[in-house]
């Protein structure tokens, strides 16, 4: 067994048996196994891939050693911020809590390292502990019960008091399921962080029509995407750089005044749209007329040409053939298109084509995702919003058409119904080549039931503060053919390498919390990269392209990323993306359909179907799911030897189940 910190280094620590006993009387030392939690913390420092299976087994308050729940807690506060776990960095988080010399200093830290005997088994020695800690808590229960009894005084009251008390501490009580349909709480738009001028107007839009902020607010970063997209880029680091147009799409049901906000939030981009048509009208005609006129020259020449013989005709056919040259590369410009909405694959790509690469879908229903799906065509085609989001090169060569876009910036803003995105999520085809996880999800409460009937309007300032301002912002970046490119400063680029040390962890296919969407969440970095550089062009709305990004803005950005990250979780579950929840949903079937009272590991894989569970080790994040939804316990049962694996745990099914049955 590893020495503990001396009993001076840490006055919480308790000592290894309980000294109000004899030297050689132990049956007052509740149960527990320093061993276990020591091989506990020091498998978490050694293999951080664990945490999350030691997690579903036990928490910290499982310890029975006051620095070993310290120790265990510091460790899950630094992995869930994203950083490294070993003793040096643990150390220093300890010593800045204030807590290095009550768990033994870093000398301890080490030596419950070296307490390990296999990482590999992390996972037993937490059973192990969780099992000590669930008995230690039975005997709390039973001592709380008998001193209230044994107590002269004790009054009626007193005694339900304490029994129900203690029948919260013991882990045989169960209580209500929570629904695998129940929602997790997600986080409210973050609308502080938006420009001053942008923020009053989503706040006012959001109040005076009575929706949540999320709809206005996501809106409101697809409008600046398509004032920007495709005229602006975000600098990170060598080749890596993040274009500015955003793909964001907003669930809400029917009755939401989505089509209210919506126009709201757009108005700006269709006077910008009509601005631009009316300053390009006599360059057009003007275009058209030149053109016609060298067609009808070149048309000319050549019908003389051909009346003419001799020395004549070959000088008339050279200046036929010049004309017809010099008509054929005069262009006529094509009229200004800023926004799209029911629109086909095709369609889309020719208004980019003629528009330089530039457009935004912006539309309050979600037809768009049939017509890509196929609804016309019968066969699915989403290359152009593949590449369009990417900025990748894109040449279209059909027999009646030829387009060429260097560098494509689609932008997309929806408002949709999330029975929209529960069907699209089905589409195998559309899942597959990456589309869905191109989007930002933002999938707010309604308030329908719960709204006001004389709300506040938008104030005229704030209303026209916003036209303005995104008119100028849209207008004065259309001519602009190379695009601006911002820079991060260093503070900047720390804040964005923080939240991708922070994001990457959380990836990882097994224990990591965007393990199931990996594909979506593999470029949330990015995706905020480009969020920072929209905010960075609404703060400086003149001089935006000659600063470089600053630390607050790219931190406002992360809280944005946090946002649609929490949102996206929901929203891929909602379209079936978590295959943890479904196997879920079927064991839940299982154990009803059975009726155990408690079940082994193995008993149980003998009942559950091999293409969801093909080994035994993919129970465990189901089981640990209903776990955490309070229909099954898992219970180590107690050691008979020091030597060898402990026993397979039980699981003990919640009453309700076999109730159900019956």
């Amino acid at each position: 067994m590893t020495p503990e910190p001396a009993h001076g280094q840490h006055a919480r620590v308790l000592p290894m048996r309980d000294r109000t006993a004899s030297d050689d009387d132990f049956t007052l030392t509740p149960p527990n196994d320093v061993d276990a939690e020591q091989a506990v913390v020091g498998a978490l420092m050694l293999a951080p891939d664990v945490i999350a299976e030691v997690s579903a087994l036990m928490e910290p308050a499982d310890h029975y050693r006051p620095a070993h729940e310290t120790i265990h807690r510091a460790i899950l506060d630094l992995n869930g911020q994203g950083h490294a776990v070993d003793p040096i960095t643990l150390g220093h988080h300890l010593e800045q809590t204030g807590d290095l010399p009550r768990v033994g200093g870093r000398a301890y830290l080490h030596t419950l390292v070296g307490a390990v005997p296999s990482a590999s088994n992390a996972a037993y020695y937490a059973e192990i502990v969780h099992g000590h800690a669930q008995r230690r808590r039975s005997i709390e229960a039973g001592t709380r019960l008998v001193q209230a009894g044994m107590t002269p005084d004790a009054t009626p009251e007193d005694l339900r008091e304490a029994l129900a008390v203690s029948a919260e501490s013991l882990p045989g009580t169960w209580g209500e399921p929570i629904p695998l349909t129940t929602q997790p709480q997600l986080p409210p738009f973050p609308s502080h962080v938006l420009p001053t001028w942008l923020r009053e107007f989503v706040d006012a839009v959001a109040e005076e029509t009575q929706t949540p902020a999320d709809l206005a607010g996501t809106l409101a970063l697809a409008v600046l995407a398509t004032a920007a997209g495709g005229r602006v880029i975000v600098q990170l680091r060598g080749r890596w750089r993040e274009p500015t147009n955003l793909f964001t799409v907003v669930a809400l049901p029917p009755g939401n005044r989505k089509s209210a906000v919506f126009s709201a939030l757009t108005s700006p981009l269709r006077a910008a749209e009509k601005l631009l048509v009316s300053s390009a009208a006599g360059r057009i005609a003007e275009a058209e007329v030149t053109a016609k006129m060298a067609r009808e020259a070149a048309d000319k020449a050549a019908t003389q040409a051909a009346k003419a013989e001799g020395m004549e005709r070959d000088g008339l056919t050279a200046e036929a053939i010049a004309l017809a040259q010099a008509a054929d590369s005069l262009e006529v410009p094509n009229a200004p298109r800023l926004l799209a909405d029911d629109s086909t694959p095709e369609t889309v790509t020719t208004l980019m084509s003629e528009q330089g690469g530039r457009l935004s879908v912006m539309s309050a229903e979600g037809g768009i995702f049939d017509i890509i799906a196929g609804r016309y065509s019968g066969t699915p085609n989403m290359e152009v919003f593949l590449k369009g989001h990417a900025g990748d090169w894109l040449r279209v060569d059909r027999r009646t058409r030829a387009e060429n876009i260097e560098s494509p910036a689609l932008t997309m803003g929806l408002a949709v119904q999330p029975s929209v995105l529960k069907d699209i999520g089905q589409n195998r085809v559309m899942d597959g080549r990456g589309l869905l996880a191109r989007f930002l999800y933002a999938l707010p409460e309604s308030l329908v039931g719960y709204r006001k009937a004389n709300p506040d309007q938008v104030p005229e300032h704030v209303a026209e503060a916003y036209e303005r301002t995104v008119t100028g912002l849209t207008l004065s970046l259309a001519e602009w053919t190379d695009p601006a490119i911002l820079r991060l400063t260093p503070e900047a680029d720390a804040v964005l390498g923080e939240y991708n040390e922070r994001v990457e962890p959380q990836l990882r296919a097994r224990g990591g919390r965007l393990g199931h969407v990996t594909e979506w969440a593999s470029k949330l970095v990015g995706a905020t990269a480009r969020i920072a550089g929209l905010l960075h062009l609404g703060e400086h709305l003149e001089t935006g392209y000659t600063k470089p990004i600053a630390a607050d803005t790219m931190s406002a950005a992360v809280e944005l990323g946090d946002y649609f990250a929490a949102h996206a979780l929901t929203v891929f579950d909602l379209m079936g993306a978590d295959a943890t929840l479904a196997r879920a949903r079927s064991l839940l079937t299982v154990l009803q359909d059975n009726g155990w009272e408690s079940v082994t590991r193995r008993d149980l894989f003998a009942k559950v179907s091999r293409s969801e569970f093909p080994t035994v080790a993919d129970l465990e994040p189901t089981v640990a799911l209903l776990e955490e939804h309070g229909y099954l316990r898992s219970e180590t049962p107690p050691r008979t030897g020091k030597r060898g694996r402990p026993p397979a745990p039980r699981y003990v099914i919640h009453p309700a189940l076999r109730e159900a049955k019956v």
